[in-house]
């Protein structure tokens, strides 16, 4: 950093500061300092600047699985995010178990990182006095209650909503919801019901609950699973609203083992919007709820709370961010592609 500093006539704290991005320094000094360190090849330490901060430059992202593609995604997608602030990311599994997720907030500083992304399931507002970590830690999902803390969420219940409408639309009438359980009121579950039943009253249907078929997990099987159930009860249902990509993709084969066509016999619409769903056959509608937005600010906010742990800036507010979400329309929703429904 010296020998930058000499070349390119500045202080070693200009250097410093053009290296770590500070405003102060002008464009034409910046110039001047990108153009030495080019010259002489010059590479930031990271190791020892984490060391000089008391850093490791590794953070945790804790998710529920990795076997649901949305969850996959999104790790790929916070890793990329990460890799831009020079952070690594170790990937936790809490595998819907609520001790490993107790462990994820009382464990940070054991496995050596700067802070935590994490997305409970399992813990409720009894836990509230979990969350009081020393360390920094930023919220993603919908399982989550007022503790103070930076929050990237999505809107379930303006998506679901808008998800159950765009079946309206082109014609449905009795549309079956799958993967929620009529009772639950928290967590993503409970928010995309509510967004289905805002739906079906604000256009003059009916909420049957006969038609709202949960499941345990979100998993493909379980999708086959509940539909299988809906028509043996000969519901006459001509629209489906999956929670996730995966019931989705469920449903549509049972659908297809029963023979009932989609979308000319019924429509189905996911969530989640994975890769997958353009692939599949038919392609399938789904939800994208944002999950771009939803790593790149949830590692902004965990950087941003890490440079400033020790700064004057520490006792900021905690902040809500809710991502912007878009019904993806393809096959499975097809106008041309379905009857008239009456």
């Amino acid at each position: 950093m010296q020998d930058v500093a000499r070349l390119a006539n500045v202080s070693t704290k200009t250097v410093s500061n053009v290296i770590n991005g500070n405003p102060k320094a002008t464009e034409e000094t910046k110039q001047r300092v990108l153009e030495a360190i080019d010259l002489l090849g010059y590479r930031l330490n990271v190791t020892a600047r984490n060391l000089r901060q008391g850093r490791t430059g590794q953070i945790s992202l804790a998710i529920p699985e990795l076997k649901n593609p949305y969850f996959g995604e999104l790790a790929d997608l916070v890793l990329e995010e990460a890799k831009s602030y020079g952070l690594k990311v170790l990937v936790q599994q809490t595998n819907f178990d609520r001790e490993a997720e107790l462990a994820i907030l009382e464990g940070a500083q054991a496995l050596g990182v700067d802070g935590v992304i994490f997305s409970p399931l399992l813990l409720g507002p009894a836990d509230a006095r979990y969350f009081h970590v020393d360390f920094p830690l930023v919220l993603i999902g919908e399982s989550v209650f007022d503790v103070g803390l930076d929050h990237v969420s999505m809107s379930n219940v303006e998506a679901a909503r808008a998800a159950t409408e765009h079946l309206i639309d082109i014609g449905c009438r009795k549309i079956a919801l799958i993967g929620s359980d009529p009772d639950e009121e928290r967590g993503a579950s409970g928010l995309r019901l509510r967004g289905y039943k805002e739906a079906l009253t604000a256009h003059g249907l009916p909420v049957d609950r006969t038609l709202i078929a949960g499941t345990d997990r979100w998993h493909s099987d379980k999708g086959a699973a509940a539909v299988s159930t809906l028509l043996a009860k000969d519901a006459g249902i001509d629209g489906i609203v999956a929670l996730n990509d995966l019931l989705a993709f469920g449903a549509i084969h049972e659908l297809s083992r029963h023979g009932r066509r989609v979308p000319q016999d019924v429509a189905v619409v996911g969530f989640d919007d994975t890769e997958a769903a353009g692939y599949s056959l038919p392609s399938l509608s789904s939800v994208n709820p944002g999950r771009a937005d939803i790593a790149r600010n949830s590692v902004r906010f965990l950087h941003e709370r890490i440079t400033q742990s020790s700064g004057a800036h520490a006792a900021e507010p905690p902040r809500l961010y809710m991502a912007p979400f878009e019904v993806i329309q393809r096959d499975t929703t097809t106008p041309e592609g379905a009857q008239p429904r009456a």
